[in-house]
């Protein structure tokens, strides 16, 4: 696997668990009973986005290990997750 590679993982990886961890213990601006004017009542009364970036990049970091570990190893190739091969092949 070349850097570029492990690189864009990581930054996939980053994104997908950031959306599953974005909504977790979100309280809105009408739970919380305090909307701003101007604001709609859906809006998060306390992002806590910085809490929720270490923990994204934490959990991002093991499964990046994870699935880098199985690549570089061999576990798992191309050529074994290639439903279409024999179709392929045929042409």
């Amino acid at each position: 696997m070349s850097i570029m590679s492990a690189i864009a993982m990581f930054a996939i990886i980053w994104f997908l668990v950031l959306f599953v961890v974005l909504p977790i213990r979100l309280q809105t601006q009408d739970e919380a009973g305090e909307v701003e004017p101007g604001t709609p009542a859906s809006a998060p009364s306390e992002a806590r986005i910085v809490q929720k970036f270490k923990i994204v990049t934490g959990v991002t970091l093991v499964l990046w290990a994870i699935a880098a570990a199985i690549l570089i190893s061999g576990v798992l190739t191309l050529d074994s997750i290639d439903i279409f091969g024999d179709w392929r092949r045929s042409f």
